[in-house]
């Protein structure tokens, strides 16, 4: 459904579509809205850990979140203190340590002050050492990272993408203990799909959901780029302030696009206060640097999870980003095999056929077997013909012209024909997508055509303005809301590459088509289609090769008598029509292996191997039976009479030589037809 027609439902009636309109304004509101939000730089933490900032010299702290000191238990100000003074020397070195190579791999450190102990988590950023404390937990035990790993070994060995995002989903509600975990996907339009959802009783399901772009908005998936993980503990509590050295009731513009603990907006707080949701952990899934979706997991009480378990699970959402690519390869791959053997089989019809036009439709395979489609419409070399649902004639003409000045190297191509191209609703009214391919460079085309399908959507609440307080306020419910999709066909997707190769295909085929044709002229007479003097000669000086002592090789020279008066009174046409039949009366004479051959006018000669003088007798005698029988051609009824002179090969016989003597022959048996009976 990869395509902006989702993400604000359609109906048909006017008024449905000004409401469709006001819907599509408020979305674009509502992203502008979030684009302009601060969410990198918000000037305060979530309350279930604490902050510090310190000059990457000095190591003095600059900014303090105000709840630092009671979490420490210090109970004096940090701002101006060095790190060692609040944490001792040797804390102070590690985070130095830290700093100096690569915070991620050291990360968490960890920090004991009094009776207290802290997950400590360090990053810089805007010349600042960023130290972020979580209360330390009871840590990834054994059995978490155990869980962890047979999770990651269970996911590996599913086979679909289906079975896999299951499987992700309810292995790490079972790992996380969340009441509920979706997976997201994202459709190229920016609208997201609940394609995966494991839950707890009593959870809302939201599986096969689609949500608008806006819920989760383009800064906020720009960040999800680089920063993994998202965990949002305690929806209740408030957020605490960044306090720095120059003001204490200013908060810092310190960015905390890296940091765990950032604070959440008051607009995803109603948001997840809408949906029953207290804390939830959210986690990337990346692919070639694009996010293709998400991980996300609800529970409607206070739940954290270690840093090292969200970690963990940030490597193992890489996984089943990697796995989920390649099973979606594999399963376009089967696709593109199944579609490539139709294609082959096509091909290999057309190669053997005179009307491909017609095999293109009405093969035994045909073009619908390749690209499924209601109907389909083809123009080659001036010849037009159409099968199943198709636009008008005039409508195609209309389709065809406007493709024609967009067209490029890729197919042209609508699932919402109407949609995308409003000049071609006409178009529409009868076919909702379309995908044309030009076959060559002289106006040949072949057009599929795609029935409109009525579809019904359900959404992740009700997307109309009844369901929010304002315009830009989040859902009230979130519960499923369905609405109906019009003027949109089955989407072409994967098709439009196989169909650009069909395209080629079959240029390749009518170049090789016309080649061959070419090359058939050459060696054919146009007129019967038998082998031409050339073609004889050089079969004939083959087969003298081929001779042996134990094979003999004759020659039958034919022609017609008074041939030219018949073409003198019965006009060209007679004499062409009466020349083709005598052709193919000839080779009903023969036997199977004779080469039957039109040496020009009225002259044939038939090739005959391993045929002596008295077998090639015979086959000359059923060749003279056959010419006399009367021929029909039109209202006319035509007797004809032949000569026929023969000749067998001697062993230094050439061609020329062979050919000549049969010639003579003929001649003589012409004379001999035209002396008087002696009495």
């Amino acid at each position: 459904m990869g395509k902006a027609h989702l993400s604000t439902p359609i109906t048909s009636d006017v008024d449905s579509q000004t409401a469709d309109d006001g819907r599509n304004s408020a979305e674009l509101l509502r992203l502008d809205q979030c684009a302009r939000e601060p969410i990198r730089t918000p000037g305060s933490i979530q309350p279930h850990g604490a902050l510090l900032a310190l000059d990457p010299q000095s190591f003095v702290i600059s900014i303090v979140s105000a709840n630092c000191a009671d979490m420490l238990g210090t109970g004096s100000p940090l701002l101006g203190q060095a790190l060692a003074e609040v944490t001792g020397g040797t804390f102070e070195r590690d985070v130095r340590a830290s700093v100096s190579g690569s915070a991620n791999e050291l990360n968490p450190l960890h920090l004991i002050v009094g009776e207290r102990s802290f997950d400590a988590i360090v990053h810089s950023v805007d010349g600042f050492v960023v130290i972020e404390l979580e209360p330390e937990l009871s840590g990834p035990s054994p059995l978490s990272t155990s869980a962890l790993h047979a999770l990651h070994h269970r996911l590996a060995r599913s086979t679909t993408v289906e079975e896999l995002r299951a499987d992700a989903a309810a292995g790490l509600r079972a790992l996380t203990g969340f009441d509920q975990v979706m997976i997201y996907h994202f459709h190229p339009d920016g609208h997201g799909e609940i394609v995966a959802d494991d839950h707890a009783d009593g959870m809302e399901p939201y599986g096969g959901l689609h949500f608008p772009a806006s819920d989760i908005p383009a800064q906020a998936r720009e960040l999800y780029l680089t920063k993994l993980s998202r965990a949002i503990v305690n929806t209740s509590r408030s957020s605490v302030n960044l306090l720095t050295n120059t003001d204490e009731s200013m908060a810092s513009p310190l960015d905390l696009g890296q940091a765990e603990l950032r604070s959440v907006s008051p607009h995803h707080l109603k948001f997840m206060s809408n949906m029953g949701q207290e804390s939830t952990l959210s986690i990337s899934m990346v692919r070639n640097g694009e996010l293709i979706g998400m991980i996300t997991c609800a529970h409607r009480s206070v739940l954290r999870i270690p840093f090292l378990l969200r970690r963990g699970i940030e490597v193992l959402a890489n996984q089943i980003a990697l796995q989920l690519d390649a099973l979606g390869r594999v399963e376009q791959l089967t696709r593109q095999v199944a579609v490539r053997s139709m294609r082959s089989q096509l091909m290999s019809q057309l190669a053997a056929t005179d009307d491909i036009v017609e095999s293109l439709l009405r093969g035994e395979v045909t073009v619908q077997d390749v690209i499924e489609a209601d109907g389909v419409a083809v123009r080659l070399g001036g010849i037009s013909s159409v099968t199943g649902t198709v636009p008008q004639a005039s409508e195609r003409e209309l389709l065809i012209t406007h493709a024609e000045r967009t067209w490029s190297v890729e197919p042209f191509a609508s699932d919402a024909i109407a949609v995308d191209h409003p000049e071609l609703a006409a178009v529409g009214r009868s076919s909702a997508g379309v995908l044309v391919l030009r076959i060559g460079g002289n106006g040949d085309y072949l057009a599929f055509f795609r029935n409109e399908i009525l579809r019904s959507v359900s959404w992740l609440g009700d997307q109309t303005s009844a369901n929010r307080n304002t315009v830009l306020s989040p859902r009230n419910s979130f519960s499923s809301w369905t609405d109906s999709v019009t003027d949109t066909a089955e989407p072409w997707d994967d098709l439009i590459p196989e169909a650009a190769e069909l395209a080629r295909d079959l240029e390749g085929a009518l170049l090789r088509k016309a080649e061959s044709e070419l090359a058939h002229l050459a060696l054919h007479d146009a007129l019967t289609g038998l082998p031409n003097r050339r073609n004889l000669i050089s079969q004939l000086e083959l087969a003298l090769d081929r001779e042996n002592a134990d094979t003999q090789l004759s020659l039958l020279f034919i022609d017609l008598d008074g041939f030219k008066g018949i073409n003198d009174s019965h006009g060209h046409d007679v004499g062409d029509s009466l020349l083709t039949l005598v052709g193919q009366r000839v080779v009903s004479a023969t036997r199977a292996d004779d080469l039957v051959a039109r040496l020009g006018g009225d002259e044939f000669v038939v090739l005959c191997e391993d045929a002596g003088g008295g077998e090639v007798d015979v086959i000359a005698s059923r060749v003279r039976a056959s010419i006399a029988e009367p021929i029909t051609i039109g209202d006319l009824s035509l007797s004809v009479t032949a000569s026929v002179g023969t000749a067998v090969a001697a062993g230094d016989s050439e061609a020329s030589d062979i050919l000549r003597r049969a010639d003579v022959d003929m001649y003589r048996a012409k004379a001999r037809r035209r002396e008087p009976a002696r009495p």
